[in-house]
């Protein structure tokens, strides 16, 4: 034993002031050494006070080892005075610290309990009432040790004759219970014993009751060893547990119960098998292991995961068709998608889940009209977003190898839907990148490929999992950054955008009773009139979706919201045309502007955008010069094409025109295209470039209602449009 080492002057002093700490799930008796850990803020202040001011400590245990934040109420009165004799830093908030008991104390005032626990102690030393009485029982305890060490191997022939050397009957107690492994309870309950004899007493009685349990323990090793042979070793420790719970009448096995609700899921064979080999390695591992609970919480996957539970697909179509009409206006191509889809089902029986693509501009509704599909099939929803996503594990899950790891976001959507035939979204497919850990568009081929995702197999669940029941639905604004591979996979349905037309419609139906909703008002309260809609739809708004239309329909019902919130007897508005302008201010936008009269090198031409159709204005100019070819209005590479392709034209044709060829040698072409900050691009500019360049020349003026475009379109290359009385007709 380690020389005990004390301060003789401090020992003689009745009553001190030191600060203090409460030790968790230990029991530190006098004379003795112990080494514990201290990482709470209110233990380390007293660690760095004690060393500061070179004082010893005062260590009192817990009586309840979890509560965090103790107050004196969870503290023993009684413990020991010890001093530091080493603080070794741990980590960045844990110190080690080693300290050497002196002698018993009890707490007679708190001093301080705000930022750390100071208290003043008194002295208690052991008394013995009878010497003789001491003597008997200090034998007895010694015996008792010696029979101890005897079963338990941790008790090493140099501890035990450390131990039987010591000749107080205190300190033989105390240092034997710093060595033996016995519950706090216990051990506290000793230290606080003041007599002699009667703690003695109750330190033989739990040296016997740990005796008692080491002879059974003995008793059911050597019975299981009798029923086992060489073949079956590894199975020691399972038969172990079972001969444990027979000797203490325990017949709960939840091993057995785990292995009986998976039978009941009516798991593939697979899947089965799995699961019951990982049960089985339960009984190989030590339940305070890391891998017990990882194996724990990877069987309660396989227990939470929808491999049969599926939901009943609709068959009725009229139903189906009445829900995606109440959810979306237009959308004609997409409804009839599902239509066809629940039709095939109806007939079959059993479908492969679609992989549908919906492509369009943000606020075209792709999102909302995924969510009318599962709810016209009646199945259940789960969105994933691909938005930003770059490592392959969030789709194909980490290998349980890694510390933390987990399934994918494919499985755990599935968990999350709970049945295995979802409309599954998987949200802006064309944001997705890509960087050290992997390709995620790479570990999606195998989830959208009809003809592989029958045994996708998840990195942290290893099994194969069918997912073509799955109706998967992306969505993305562009294809141009998805991958071919990945493309290819998807049947692509394009939601180009809503006419004017149909946004009013939109806004009759959805947008306008849902911001009366959202703003705590009524049609009793307020009616929007259809000029007032038309008037938010050309006047203020320019998309292809319906967003900013909902955002400046809302903006206009908050602002009669807030004269009915200033005044309760406001009568019922209505918003006109007029009342529009009022309320949103000066207009955002402004019809196409035609031509007003026929002009010369001026011609007017029809184009495409992604909010709608508009018209565009090609102008020419001519003057002296070398024959250059002057283009302004940010064009893109084809329209320039098509402009050199028009001026290449007009002189293949000069005679035709009647043109001079000489001119073309001597004139500079300058062509412009107005709004020349907006970029403009596409096939369709050839001949009304053509006409406005053959205008110049010729000095022959465009007709102002004439409009043109073309492309290289298989049944036709170009055509004009011309106006007539509010309409368009069109001459091939």
């Amino acid at each position: 034993m380690e020389e005990i080492i004390t301060n003789e002057k401090l020992i003689e002093k009745e009553v001190v002031t030191v600060p203090m700490i409460a030790l968790r799930g230990k029991v530190l008796f006098p004379k003795t050494f112990l080494s514990f850990d201290v990482g709470r803020a209110i233990s380390l202040k007293a660690i760095d006070k004690a060393t500061e001011i070179k004082s010893d400590i005062f260590i009192a245990s817990q009586k309840n080892a979890f509560v965090d934040d103790p107050t004196k109420q969870d503290i023993y009165d009684i413990g020991v005075v010890a001093r530091i004799k080493q603080v070794t830093k741990a980590s960045n908030n844990v110190v080690k610290v080693q300290v050497q008991g002196l002698y018993r104390a009890k707490i007679v005032e708190y001093i301080n309990a705000n930022d750390m626990f100071s208290v003043m102690v008194e002295r208690c030393d052991y008394t013995t009432s009878n010497q003789i009485e001491t003597e008997a029982i200090f034998r007895l305890a010694k015996n008792k040790l010696f029979e101890y060490s005897l079963l338990d191997k941790h008790i090493t022939k140099e501890i035990l004759m450390s131990l039987t050397d010591i000749e107080d009957a205190n300190e033989f107690a105390d240092n034997t219970l710093n060595v033996l492994t016995l519950k706090e309870k216990d051990c506290q309950e000793v230290l606080e014993t003041t007599d002699t004899v009667e703690r003695l007493t109750k330190f033989a009685t739990l040296l016997t009751n740990e005796l008692e349990i080491l002879k059974v323990e003995k008793k059911i090793g050597n019975k299981v060893r009798e029923n086992i042979d060489k073949s079956q070793k590894e199975y020691y420790l399972r038969e172990q547990i079972k001969a444990i719970h027979e000797e203490l009448g325990d017949n709960e096995d939840e091993k057995e119960r785990l292995k009986e609700d998976l039978r009941k899921k009516n798991l593939p064979e697979e899947v089965l098998e799995k699961a019951l080999a990982e049960i089985n390695r339960l009984d190989k591992i030590n339940p305070s292991s890391p891998d017990y609970s990882i194996i724990l919480n990877y069987l309660d996957w396989i227990k939470q995961l929808p491999f049969n539970e599926v939901t009943v697909d609709t068959e009725n179509l009229k139903d189906a068709k009445e829900i995606l009409d109440s959810d979306h206006f237009g959308l004609e191509k997409v409804k009839q998608r599902i239509v066809e889809y629940i039709s095939v089902l109806k007939l079959t029986k059993k479908l492969k889940g679609p992989i549908l693509c919906f492509v369009g501009p943000p606020g075209v509704g792709k999102t909302s009209v995924a969510k009318s599909i599962a709810r016209a099939l009646n199945r259940n929803f789960v969105r994933m977003s691909l938005g930003g996503v770059k490592d392959e594990s969030e789709i194909r899950g980490h290998r349980r190898t890694y510390v933390g790891a987990m399934p994918g976001r494919i499985i755990t959507g599935l968990k999350n839907a709970k049945s295995a035939n979802p409309v599954f979204l998987l949200d802006e497919i064309d944001k997705l990148s890509s960087d050290i850990h992997g390709d995620p568009a790479s570990a999606l081929l195998e989830v959208l490929d009809p003809e592989q995702n029958t045994t996708f197999r998840d990195r942290y669940m290893d099994i194969p999992y069918d997912l073509s029941k799955v109706i998967f639905i992306t969505t993305a604004n562009s294809l141009e950054t998805i991958p071919y591979p990945l493309l290819d996979r998807m049947e692509v349905i394009e939601l180009t955008g809503y006419t004017n037309e149909e946004k009013m419609e939109i806004a009759k139906r959805y947008l306008i009773p849902k911001a009366l909703e959202n703003n705590g008002l009524t049609v009793k309260n307020l009616t929007v009139k259809e000029d007032a809609i038309k008037e938010i739809i050309e006047g203020y708004t320019l998309e292809a979706g319906v967003r900013n239309l909902e955002r400046e329909i809302n903006s206009v019902v908050r602002k009669v919201a807030t004269k009915f919130a200033e005044d309760e007897n406001t009568k019922k508005q209505i918003v006109t045309k007029k009342a529009v302008n009022e309320y949103l201010g000066i207009k955002k936008r402004q019809k196409d502007l035609a031509l007003t009269k026929d002009e010369v090198g001026a011609a007017t031409g029809l184009a495409w955008t992604s909010v709608g159709g508009t018209t565009l204005t090609i102008e020419v100019g001519l003057m002296s010069g070398k024959g250059d070819i002057i283009l302004t209005g940010k064009l893109g590479d084809v329209m320039k094409e098509s402009a050199r392709a028009a001026i290449s034209y007009i002189r293949a044709n000069a005679e035709k025109y009647k043109i001079d060829e000489e001119r073309f040698s001597k004139t500079d072409i300058h062509i412009h295209v107005p709004e020349g900050a907006t970029p403009k691009d596409g096939p369709s500019a050839g001949i009304t470039m053509a006409t406005a360049i053959l205008s110049a020349f010729t000095k022959r003026p465009v007709k102002k209602f004439v409009a043109m475009t073309g492309g290289n379109y298989p049944s036709w290359q170009s055509a004009t449009y011309r106006w007539t009385k509010g309409k368009i007709t069109c001459r091939l």
